[in-house]
């Protein structure tokens, strides 16, 4: 079965998000009279500016609608649902970050898992407030569910029983709970799991940002497990695309005995993290955002590997390929030359 977005109503949370904003901007420039329900607590993880610019963007559509708040507020998340009563919900809010988890670990605590409780509850509540079910949950997981497994590439099927870090623990947790709910409740349920998800305004914390506002700042970069790490890298526009593909394709019960689904999003291509560093080093240099006699080795330190971080990360996307004939397609290369010139805008003010 696949679903028709025109004329829907869709809730996005962490609507200010990275993803979330890219996704309802695709969402409300190329679907007919789709209407998106965006939520977001705006929380000073990283730049609230950032956040803000890209919710300024949104408003430009009249289908449109911003709510502030918390999906710990169990009082606010229904209000939501019985408000806008949405026919898809796509969860993307999380507190993200492995290094965070280790000084604050109540925020996963409390956005992770109580907060994706309470859309759980709210999509399993919609028939008895709306009259009708939700057609279908989409929700992101993360690579880092597969914590040291020295299985390569990484698959939907291998154990994830053994996590490394908290944040990497509640988003196994996510994929349980709503495992929970769709046999419980009948509720289609999609788990995407992302890696290492780069691009255009972006998050602040991911080392290709980090490292790019250190550089600039004439800082010393630090390259953990001295540079012995891969990683697969995804640009933001092939992450869009797989979302909206499968939010298409919700689950159902003939297919599985519960219409539940995990999925990776990935490149299926890792880079060792030198070579990235090069790539990014050639186009900062590219977009003039750094002058080419920039002395990089004077600003690049080696170091021991971080808690809670892996040495590789490596998606296999066959069952991607096989029901959605999707898979990414933008080279590292062609993704960070974008976001070089983006950057380059972005610290000219403009957002």
């Amino acid at each position: 079965m696949r679903l028709k977005l025109e004329q829907k109503t869709i809730l996005i949370t962490g609507v200010a998000g990275f993803i979330g904003s890219c996704l309802a901007k695709q969402l409300l420039s190329t679907i007919s009279a789709v209407k998106i329900i965006g939520i977001d607590n705006l929380n000073d993880y990283y730049d609230v500016k950032l956040k803000e610019s890209r919710l300024v963007k949104l408003r430009l559509y009249p289908n449109f609608v911003f709510l502030k708040g918390d999906l710990a507020d169990k009082s606010f998340v229904e209000k939501v649902f019985t408000q806008y009563s949405p026919q898809l919900v796509v969860h993307l809010a999380a507190q993200a970050g492995v290094r965070y988890s280790l000084v604050n670990p109540d925020a996963y605590i409390s956005s992770n898992l109580v907060g994706f409780f309470h859309i759980l509850e709210g999509c399993r509540h919609l028939k008895e407030t709306a009259g009708h079910p939700v057609e279908h949950l989409v929700y992101a997981s993360s690579s880092s569910v597969y914590g040291n497994n020295r299985k390569l590439p990484y698959s939907v099927g291998d154990p994830v029983d053994h996590p490394v870090s908290l944040y990497a623990a509640t988003k196994k947790s996510n994929e349980l709970m709503a495992h929970a709910y769709s046999k419980l409740y009948e509720i289609p349920s999609t788990g995407l799991r992302f890696f290492t998800v780069y691009g255009p305004a972006g998050r602040p914390d991911m080392a290709y940002f980090r490292f790019t506002d250190q550089l600039v700042q004439g800082k010393t970069i630090q390259i953990f497990n001295y540079g012995n790490c891969k990683r697969d890298f995804t640009y933001i526009d092939d992450i869009i695309e797989g979302v909206i593909q499968v939010m298409k394709k919700p689950p159902t019960s003939g297919e599985e005995t519960v219409p539940y689904k995990i999925y990776n999003i990935g490149n299926h291509h890792p880079e060792n993290l030198l070579d990235f560093l090069e790539i990014l080093k050639q186009e900062l240099i590219h977009a003039q955002v750094l002058p080419r006699n920039y002395d990089f080795q004077a600003h690049t330190q080696l170091v021991p590997m971080q808690p809670g971080d892996v040495e590789e990360t490596y998606a296999d996307i066959d069952d991607l390929i096989r029901d959605f004939n999707f898979r990414p397609h933008t080279s590292l290369r062609e993704g960070l030359r974008t976001f070089a010139f983006w950057y380059k805008r972005y610290r000219g003010g403009i957002l």
